[in-house]
């Protein structure tokens, strides 16, 4: 029974607080600790011999053209003297220039000072490419060992969920977050953590160096940094709702899908194939709207990023260019200047474009943490009750429930079924026929009152150890991907071969697996693989034998099978109830008249109870089903 569903999936909120989401995800690197200090430590050996890099090819240019210029100039003299020669014949510009260079007249380039300056440079630019290198390699691996746990901790937490999340949660939306949201997540933490580390410290590197290079040019390259910031803060807030919106339009996407390939069947027959068709044409549009402009923006940073870098690097430029004629500056700081420039735009670029991309990891981080924030079952008993409970005596005892506090639904029921009896559960649908079982199982937990099996109350021993001793055969059968070997041992992972072939044969599924090409190795799954609905149940029975446990629930057992295949099962049924206590859920009457004990809901109270011939004598609410459905069949 699922509570609530009628009116839709719960409304998917929106993140509220990026800082705190942003702080909670970082905090998942605090095992990697060691290995995150190597990355800084690599990150920063790396950045600083690339700020170093064109320092020294500016050194390399300045020996370049001193040596060029020195080679024009009279030898013998020295250079105050070529210098007071241009300013006396009216060559001030020139020797403003002269002044501020490192010439000795009439030498040439200095090709061995050249050598080692170049061979410097390249060692130092081989050193950063291999730190950097294994920078990324080993952020690599810290990333995905994060991941990895996240995704540990969200599929452990799936199982610690009650019953009521997924009553409440579409399986597509749940799947999106722990798939596609996770992907997110290891992506824009791969992609934005190595840059934005690396962009943080070459910014800081090279503003030193460009401080220590010229301080006025210095001042007027930073005069970019806050039209950079506020274009990227503008930009940013303007992308962050696209970026929700497209990833809450992700979820609701894949859970239409998910319902399409579940239901195509049902949707077909009902000839409702447009209209889910435009059910989900209309998310899929509200995906590219939200997409198209969280990309759109998330793109445009770096384009408005690069017109003002162009602007800067042209002022530089320019003033350098000035004050290297003036004699202020050697033309190599100026090229250095210029090279530190233009990767100074670079970085600060990268900073805003990972940060839009860091948002998007975050929106998905705060869609996961929702999963892992949700509230679990409650805790088992810090001192479970020993005693044994392998008999089945099963007592109900004033049990109350509500799926919705105000809606009531299980009212006071008092309900006792002997250890190796039958109790059968009818009524009408919506009575709390499921419930009751899901109660008895502790899928959900009683408001009031208590139920006990052989005298010990089933809140008192740990959830694991109660459905040790239940077994259920649903309806709806379930068989994973596996072959069916593997989906009887589900039953008792310990048991040996010839366990799991007595269980088969008791439940007649070794009358058909050896039809199958591949008999028991033959690989099914929830879809059935090739066998037909009765032989999936027949399985599931198989199941169920294997488990030998004390408690049996049987819930529409025989409801989605034919005739014949429905008379295999019920003497598997029949067989697999043999002293053991069962519960029987079922709307044919037929099926349960053989019940020790018939108990008839309506409401979620219990209005009659006794066996099949006392109740039609009674002439009660079971009679009118009775007839009602006999009365069909005959008609």
């Amino acid at each position: 029974m699922q509570p609530g569903t009628a009116s839709g999936p719960a409304p998917l909120q929106r993140p509220e607080a990026f800082g705190p989401s942003l702080r909670r995800l970082l905090g998942r690197l605090a095992p990697e600790r060691a290995a995150v200090l190597a990355v800084l430590v690599l990150a920063v050996i790396s950045v600083v011999l690339n700020v170093i890099g064109p320092e020294l090819l500016g050194r390399a240019t300045d020996l370049i053209f001193d040596g060029v210029v020195g080679r024009t100039l009279r030898a013998g003299q020295t250079r105050t003297e070529a210098v007071d020669a241009l300013r006396a014949a009216g060559h001030t510009r020139s020797a403003d220039l002269l002044a501020g260079m490192d010439v000795i007249p009439g030498r040439g380039v200095d090709l061995d000072a050249l050598g080692r300056v170049l061979l410097i440079a390249l060692a130092v630019y081989l050193i950063a490419a291999l730190c950097a290198w294994m920078q990324g390699r080993l952020l690599n691996v810290v990333v995905n060992r994060v991941v990895n746990r996240l995704r540990s901790e969200v599929e452990d937490k799936i199982h610690r969920l009650p019953l009521r999340y997924f009553d409440t949660t579409p399986r597509g939306e749940l799947l999106s977050r722990v798939t596609n949201d996770v992907d997110n997540v290891a992506q824009s933490l791969n992609q934005t953590l190595s840059q934005l580390v690396m962009a943080v410290l070459t910014v800081a590197g090279i503003l030193a160096m460009m401080f220590w290079i010229s301080w006025l040019l210095a001042l007027i390259a930073l005069a970019a940094m806050p039209v950079a910031a506020v274009v990227t803060g503008l930009i940013a807030v303007r992308a962050k709702p696209h970026l929700v919106d497209q990833w809450t339009y992700t979820g609701q996407a894949n859970a239409l899908v998910e319902q399409a390939f579940t239901g195509h069947r049902v949707i077909t027959a009902f000839d409702g194939a447009e209209r889910f068709a435009a059910e989900f044409d209309e998310c899929n549009g509200k995906l590219f709207r939200s997409g198209f402009r969280a990309q759109f923006l998330a793109g445009s940073i770096m384009p408005a990023m690069l017109f003002v870098g162009n602007l800067n690097y042209v002022v530089v430029a320019v003033v350098g260019g000035l004050r290297v004629a003036s004699g202020r500056i050697s033309l190599g700081d100026v090229l250095a200047f210029t090279v530190y420039s233009r990767q100074f735009s670079q970085p600060i670029t990268q900073i805003g474009t990972m940060l839009t991309l860091l948002q998007s990891g975050v929106v998905s981080a705060e869609r996961i943490f929702a999963v892992l924030d949700a509230d679990e079952e409650a805790p088992d008993p810090a001192v479970p009750d020993p005693r044994p409970i392998d008999r089945g005596r099963v007592v109900f005892d004033d049990a109350c429930f509500r799926y919705d506090p105000q809606t009531p639904l299980i009212e006071s029921l008092s309900l006792v079924a002997e250890a190796g009896r039958v109790v059968a559960i009818v009524g009408p649908t919506g009575a709390g026929k499921t419930t009751l079982v899901n109660l008895l199982l502790r899928f959900y937990e009683l408001d009031s009152g208590t139920i006990t099996i052989d005298g010990v109350d089933i809140a008192t021993v740990s959830r694991d150890r109660l459905r040790a001793n239940a077994a259920m055969v649903l309806q709806d059968t379930w068989l994973f991907g596996g072959t069916i070997r593997d989906n009887i041992a589900y039953g008792d992972p310990t048991a040996g071969e010839e366990a799991i072939r007595a269980a088969a044969r008791a439940a007649y599924v070794d009358r058909f697996v050896h039809a199958l090409p591949l008999g028991y190795d033959t690989v099914v799954d929830e879809d059935g693989g090739g066998i037909s609905a009765g032989e999936k149940q027949l399985v599931t029975i198989a199941r169920a034998f294997l488990a030998d446990p004390a408690i049996l629930i049987l819930d529409e057992a025989t409801s989605s099978v034919d005739t014949r295949t429905e008379v295999l099962v019920q003497r598997a049924m029949a067989e697999l109830r043999r002293e053991r206590t069962c519960f029987v859920i079922a709307h044919r009457l037929s099926t349960i008249r053989n019940a020790d004990l018939i108990v008839v809901l309506d409401g979620g109270r219990i209005v009659e109870q006794g066996t099949h011939e006392e109740l039609v004598a009674a002439g009660g609410a079971y009679f009118r089903l009775h007839a009602e459905q006999f009365a069909g069949a005959a008609g």
